[in-house]
This record gives structure tokens, C-alpha cells and sequence, in this order.
């Protein structure tokens, strides 16, 4: 174990979206944390050093570290500053998550031992490098192409409940609308960033092989979590549980992009989490916004508010074009490279082509839930005599 860190052009636009969105989001708690306000902002600044640590940290038992350390300030921002059902928020986020970490470290564990005495150290570049040579052995009978497998599927399910994906993604919602506007910046803006950059930190850098050969059930799974999300957040009416499934339907998009290996596709990936993160931040702090004049967040009770919080609305309705990939918007670009990316690697993916297409479909979906509640209250909005 060592203290082992270093910047990337992976971690870099992370570390950097991270630095960007922890001041806005303690600015955006002015009004809503009134209480206890020291022991909150105490919480923020650690989870920010956590999180920074998580993005930067190259020895596997520091990293680790960090990544738990995360999971303690959030626990009690939700269940000491959230709604009413706080306390059942809190439990579920840690407890998801903290049993996903436990399958993970055991999955990365069993990797260490099998590599033996080829390694002397946790440093994540060095156990990569090994991988790569082909110094995976034996460990307790199992064959070294069967603990791979295994390691990889453990490292992924610990990392695709905190990303979230679906089937394991229903911490989030509750989550999000028990916290307290600026824990939502931070949990959509970085936090769900903590699992795409560990899976492809680990998993597709440290194990490209399996991941090849999971190609197909991997991509059936972020296309999964594209519309089964995208259709989910159509059916909601309170504004912060559209934005939270929404997360989980762009999360879809990264998980598609890291999965056809092509430089487009990993690119777009990266691309598309700070873009995610810059677009869902704005509107958690437009949605919370909006709740502290209105103190409710569900669509059929803001009919007209356009009128009366003109600058409010027409910020959380540029946060929903970006959302849709309207073009010249960072939700775009991200979105475009994947596409490209994904589309002709056939040699990665088999039947790439399909999965794109099922991909692409989502942007319909997502237009449709977030502009499907404008139209409504624009209709409700406009008096009865004047409606044809």
C-alpha cells in the first residue's frame, strides 16, 4: 500500500467537472440548508476530497478507500437534510452500494492473488501490465480464464449499482428526491461518474478480453437502461424523479460507448459523462429553484410558472433541450461520437448496428417526457375561453 496518485486523460475532466460543481452546488444550498449549516458544509468539502481521491488515487487499497469514504458524508447529507423519507433513502443508497463495493473488492482481490508473485504492490499500472503479460495463474484450483471471467463480473456489478444500470438502479430515485437540492448536484453530477470511470479504469482497461467476450450482454444492458430509463422517467410527474431517471438513461449511453472499444466510443463516453454532469447539476439547481418558491415539484401544479419565474424556466427547459442532444449543446457531441463510435464496430460488437439504432431510439423517449409536461401546462395555463 502507497500513497499512489496521478492525473490521465480520464481522470483529468473528472477531477476538473468535480471542482467545478462543488462550489455551485454550496452556493445553490443559501437558501434550502438553514440548519446546522457548519456540520453541512464540513460534509460537502469532505465528500469532495473523497471524491477527488476516488479520480486521482493509482494504488488499489488507497483507492478504495476513497471510494467508501464517499458513501459516509452522503449517508448523512440525505438522512440528516433530506424530505420526509429520508431516513429510508439513506439506508437504501448505503446499502446498495456498500454490498456492491464488497462483491467488487472481492472480484479484484481474487485478480491480486492470482497474479501471484508478478506483482509486489496494489499500484493499479503495474497489476494492469501483468494482466496484459499473461501472469495470471491458478488460485485455489480455478483455472486462469475462469477467475478472470469471474473477477470481471464481480467488478462489474459493484460498479454498474453505483453507476446505476439497469436492473440495479432503484436506489436512485429515492435518493434524489429525499436529498436536499445541492446533494442532487453532487450525486447526479459526480457521484454516478465514480462508476463509469471505474469500469473503465478496471474492467475495459485491465480486462479488454472479457469485456469482448461480454460484448453482447453488456450492450443489451446499457440499451436497456437507455429506454427501460428514458420510459420510466415518461411516467413520472414529480420533476426531480424525471431528472433522476433520466441519469440512469444517460448512464446507458456511456456504458454503450465504453463497451465497442473504438476511439470515438470511448471518447464520446468520456465526453458524454462531463456532459452529463454539467447539464444534470443545472437542472437539479433549477428544480430546486423552482421548489423553494413553489415548495412542490410536481408538474400539474405549475401551470403558468413561466410567466411568473421566466429566467427559472427557461434555464430548466435549456437543461432538457441539452438533455435531448440538441445539436451545438454538449449533450450532442457526447451523444454523436457514441453513435459514430458504436455504429460500425461490428468487429467489437456483434451487431452494433441494432444496438445503436435501439440507442438512438431513447432520444425519442427523452423528448417526449420532458417536453410532453411543458406542452400540458402551457395548455393549462391559457384560459378556458381563449382554448379551442
Amino acid at each position: 500500500m502507497s500513497w499512489f496518485v496521478g492525473l490521465d486523460g480520464i481522470s483529468l475532466p473528472l477531477v476538473v467537472l468535480t471542482t467545478f460543481l462543488v462550489p455551485l452546488a454550496i452556493v445553490s444550498a443559501w437558501t434550502p440548508i438553514d440548519t446546522r449549516q457548519s456540520q453541512f458544509y464540513g460534509l460537502m468539502l469532505f465528500m469532495e476530497a473523497n471524491l477527488l481521491g476516488v479520480f486521482m488515487a493509482l494504488d488499489f487499497f488507497l483507492w478504495f478507500i476513497f471510494w467508501e469514504a464517499v458513501l459516509v458524508p452522503m449517508y448523512f447529507l440525505i438522512g440528516v437534510w433530506g424530505g420526509p423519507r429520508r431516513k429510508y433513502a439513506a439506508i437504501k443508497f448505503f446499502v446498495y452500494t456498500n454490498a456492491a463495493s464488497l462483491v467488487m473488492f472481492i472480484g479484484f482481490m481474487a485478480l491480486v492473488f492470482g497474479l501471484g508473485d508478478s506483482v509486489s504492490s496494489f499500484g493499479l499500472p503495474e497489476i494492469t501490465q501483468a494482466l496484459a503479460a499473461g501472469e495470471l495463474g491458478m488460485w485455489f484450483g480455478i483455472p486462469p480464464e475462469t477467475l478472470a471471467m469471474a473477477a470481471f463480473l464481480a467488478m462489474f456489478f459493484g460498479f454498474a449499482v453505483k453507476v446505476p444500470v439497469v436492473p440495479v438502479h432503484t436506489w436512485l430515485p429515492d435518493a434524489h428526491v429525499e436529498a436536499p437540492t445541492p446533494v442532487s448536484v453532487m450525486l447526479a453530477g459526480v457521484l454516478l461518474k465514480m462508476g463509469t470511470y471505474a469500469l473503465l479504469r478496471f474492467n475495459f482497461t485491465m480486462l479488454p478480453d472479457q469485456a469482448s467476450m461480454l460484448a453482447i450482454p453488456i450492450a443489451v444492458i446499457a440499451v436497456l437502461s437507455v429506454i427501460y430509463g428514458a420510459m420510466l422517467a415518461l411516467a413520472q410527474k414529480d420533476l426531480k424523479r424525471i431528472v433522476a431517471y433520466s441519469s440512469v438513461s444517460s448512464m446507458g449511453y456511456v456504458i454503450l460507448g465504453l463497451v465497442v472499444f473504438t476511439e470515438y466510443g470511448v471518447g464520446g463516453a468520456t465526453f458524454q459523462m462531463v456532459a452529463h454532469g454539467l447539464i444534470s447539476g443545472l437542472m437539479f439547481m433549477a428544480v430546486g429553484v423552482v421548489y423553494n418558491a413553489t415548495h412542490t415539484r410536481m408538474i400539474d401544479d405549475m401551470a403558468g410558472m413561466a410567466d411568473r419565474m421566466p429566467i427559472a424556466v427557461g434555464i430548466l427547459v435549456a437543461g432538457a433541450f441539452a438533455y435531448m442532444g440538441l445539436p451545438l449543446m454538449a449533450g450532442f457531441a457526447g451523444e454523436f461520437f457514441i453513435f459514430v463510435g458504436a455504429f460500425g464496430a461490428d468487429a467489437a460488437l456483434p451487431y452494433a448496428p441494432v444496438f445503436t439504432a435501439l440507442a438512438m431510439f431513447g432520444i425519442v423517449i427523452v423528448a417526449g417526457y420532458l417536453l410532453v409536461g411543458d406542452a400540458e401546462n402551457a395548455v393549462r395555463a391559457v384560459p378556458a375561453r381563449n382554448r379551442l
